[in-house]
């Protein structure tokens, strides 16, 4: 199957926030089950991933808009200050 633009960038985030997960410590090491990009959420989880799955893959306004939440919220909870997401 053959994918465009935008569902590349959508799985280059989801492999991006899975390998945060790993760097992150071995507390946060079970939020490999779970990747949520989500402010107030206890962890990273796939649930907001999978709750978006129903977006119509041509609205391309609510994709870009969750592809540009989901990497700014990544950038966060990336930086080295950042120990435990809640």
């Amino acid at each position: 199957m053959r994918l465009s633009g935008l569902q590349k960038e959508v799985l280059a985030l989801y492999r991006q926030c899975l390998r945060e997960c790993r760097r992150k410590p071995q507390k946060l090491a079970q939020c490999l089950d779970h990747v949520r990009i989500r402010g107030g959420s206890n962890s990273l989880r796939r649930d907001e991933f999978s709750r978006n799955l129903t977006i119509d893959k041509r609205d391309f306004a609510a994709v870009e808009f969750l592809l540009r939440k989901g990497h700014r919220q990544l950038d966060v909870y990336s930086s080295p200050g950042i120990k435990d997401i809640r």
